[in-house]
């Protein structure tokens, strides 16, 4: 996992927004509608991460369903504006989806991409994304959302399963909320705050082994060897630690696994256009 790490820390660098853009660059958008966040990701032409804005989501998506659609639209596009005012000139993009979206609802992610003035090119699942990043060709993608936990088995670089539970962060602010007599909002606070973790992991610990009773369930058949954890739920001290306990898998936890599927998703945009590009050419 070390090996990634230096890209997804070069994301991260990159929400500052301080890098000057490249003027005449092809450049390619991914967006996660997360339930907690909405994450947009650029890449360029080599894949690498050139600029990202991260905007709370104020529960306009729901256990990775569009339940404000106005609002989500409203939210990408701010973020779109701010990108393009920095002069990142972005147009086209992918969406990450839960595994198991289907229809209408899977293209509601594309509609968004389209409202906020964006190309939608592709639709990738987020645990596929996620794994263009970590360079998998083998093993169980795990992304822990704020409203669901998504689950990819890859085999020889192939998605052989996918699944999705409604289970996440937001059943962890649930948990500690009832458990301590506050409200949603300041278990929330104190989920995200490094200061009152330790004391919070006990309360939490038994949201942690259903996903990883999940986990188990959904591997049974296949039984991949590793577990890769991404998502910013799968950031809580002592997460990946419970979860490998219930698996009996190793797990491994990239730095700011918030960021992973956005940054895939942009991959997967890039990736796509350069596909089709090279099928004009063949042709």
């Amino acid at each position: 996992m070390k090996s990634i790490n230096p890209i997804i820390k070069e994301f991260r660098d990159s929400l500052s927004l301080k890098r000057p853009a490249d003027p005449g660059r092809p450049l390619w958008a991914g967006v996660d509608l997360g339930t907690a966040n909405i994450v947009t990701a650029v890449v360029d032409r080599n894949g690498r991460p050139v600029a990202g804005v991260t905007t709370r989501s104020e529960a306009v998506v729901r256990d990775g369903l569009v339940f404000d659609y106005m609002g989500t639209m409203k939210i990408l596009k701010f973020q779109v504006d701010r990108l393009r005012s920095k002069g990142f000139d972005i147009m086209n993009a992918a969406a990450a989806f839960p595994p198991g979206t289907m229809g209408r609802n899977r293209q509601a992610f594309g509609h968004i991409l389209n409202g906020a003035g964006l190309e939608a090119v592709s639709l990738v699942d987020e645990p596929s994304a996620a794994a263009l990043v970590l360079g998998i060709e083998s093993g169980c993608v795990v992304d822990i959302g704020g409203g669901t936990t998504g689950i990819s088995i890859l085999k020889n670089k192939e998605v052989i399963y996918t699944g999705d539970e409604p289970t996440g962060g937001h059943h962890l602010d649930l948990v500690i909320a009832g458990s301590l007599g506050i409200s949603i909002e300041e278990a929330e606070a104190m989920k995200n705050d490094p200061v009152h973790q330790p004391m919070l992991i006990s309360i939490v610990q038994p949201v942690f082994e259903k996903m990883g009773a999940i986990v188990k369930a959904h591997t049974a058949i296949h039984q991949p060897e590793k577990i890769f954890l991404v998502g910013g739920t799968s950031s809580f001290p002592g997460a990946d630690r419970i979860i490998a306990r219930e698996t009996g898998l190793p797990v491994f936890l990239p730095v700011d696994p918030l960021l992973v599927t956005p940054l895939g998703t942009a991959l997967h945009a890039a990736f796509h256009a350069g596909a089709e590009q090279k099928e004009a050419a063949n042709g």
